[in-house]
């Protein structure tokens, strides 16, 4: 049995999925792998970076039979010789913004790059800098002109200098503030909710026509887990959203208001942390729920066309703002009952007269439904 060397480890910014490179004497393979929370809910993904020993001829089914990361086979490779082990000094992992996917950078060059979408599916989908032939084990990752995920790992690289130079937040905050209060007045109170993490995010409080109201910033610095699968070609008017809660003061004092709407500091970490991606008709649990109900809905469509405004793009991304209303157990089973529950809860609430800002009101839906 070969001795198997862990040469490189960078868990993603909410520590859900852990990116590796591993190596023996045969063989060097990059990995994402779940943390404890998630081994149930997805796959190891991994990619095979390079042959230390001559490419064989066949598959090499052997080292497969024997749970042994295999060699590619000599017609799938560019280099056919022994390649020298990794340096594990001139590694660099960089996770994609959306925290599900991974590059792989060596001496400055990129290696590898596992796609954040290929942790939804079950085909195992992997790029390599090493391949030029598809195979089981991965794909050829050609270069930024022939390859989007090339492309995009670049993208990520320069992202992250960007941000971690520290310039890039401030002229988002004022951005979106400023388009907060040209609908809902100055914002009265700003409430930080990242915990001094990154990404920076927080919540503006506003009072206007009666009504509080807060929105969140930060969101949108990310795109959502899950949307580049599911959306395919229409993902970026999807995968980047900011949250908001609206509340009638008449129904409700100041300091309620501002418990009921610390949910918002928890939904907007929920895609990140759960691995999951939220959007119109999608409903959430919490505790902070007003009296009789029992979580919310999130629904663009609910509010009327004077809440309907257009946020700032991110990344050259429409940025979606969903509205969160308060949901009964009944409202909340029958929107997760069918893929179009949500759809068909907004519909409903429409059809009563109800809106984004909450006030009393009767259940739309029999617990029998």
């Amino acid at each position: 049995m070969t001795q198997l060397y862990r040469i490189a480890e960078v868990t993603n910014q909410q520590q859900t999925l852990i990116a590796q490179v591993e190596q023996d004497e045969r063989a060097a393979y990059f990995y994402i792998r779940p943390a404890e929370p998630f081994r149930t809910q997805f796959a190891v993904r991994g990619c095979w970076l390079r042959n230390l020993l001559p490419a064989p001829a066949r598959e090499d089914r052997e080292a497969m039979e024997q749970g042994i990361p295999p060699l590619l086979s000599a017609e799938y490779c560019r280099t056919l010789e022994a390649e020298p082990m990794l340096d594990p000094a001139g590694l660099q992992i960089i996770w994609a913004p959306s925290d599900d996917g991974a590059a792989l950078w060596y001496q400055g060059q990129l290696l590898a790059v596992i796609p954040g979408w290929s942790l939804y599916q079950n085909k195992q989908v992997s790029f390599s800098a090493g391949c030029i032939k598809e195979n089981r084990l991965t794909a050829p990752l050609g270069s930024a002109s022939t390859n989007d995920y090339y492309a995009e790992a670049e993208k990520h690289r320069h992202f992250w200098r960007d941000w971690h130079d520290g310039h890039l937040w401030e002229p988002m905050q004022r951005e979106l503030l400023k388009c907060y209060e040209s609908h809902y007045g100055e914002s009265l109170k700003y409430y930080s909710i990242d915990q001094g993490n990154w990404p920076p995010m927080a919540i503006s409080q506003h009072f206007h026509q009666g009504n509080w109201y807060f929105l969140t910033l930060g969101m949108s610095i990310r795109p959502l887990p899950w949307v580049d699968f599911l959306f395919e070609d229409l993902a970026p008017q999807h995968r980047r959203i900011e949250l908001a809660m609206a509340i009638d003061a008449e129904v409700m004092t100041e300091e309620n208001a501002v418990q009921m709407a610390s949910a918002l500091a928890s939904f907007a970490h929920y895609p990140w942390a759960r691995i999951s991606w939220l959007g119109e008709g999608h409903t959430l649990e919490s505790a902070v729920a007003p009296v009789g109900f029992e979580g919310f809905l999130l629904s663009g469509e609910l509010s009327g066309a004077e809440a309907q405004f257009n946020l700032p793009k991110r990344e050259g991304e429409k940025v979606t703002l969903l509205w969160t209303t308060p949901v009964t157990t009944a409202e909340r089973e029958f929107a997760e009952a069918e893929e179009s529950g949500g759809n068909q809860l907004v519909e409903r609430l429409r059809q009563t007269g109800a809106d984004h800002i909450f006030r009393p009101r009767q259940q739309v839906v029999d617990p029998q439904d």
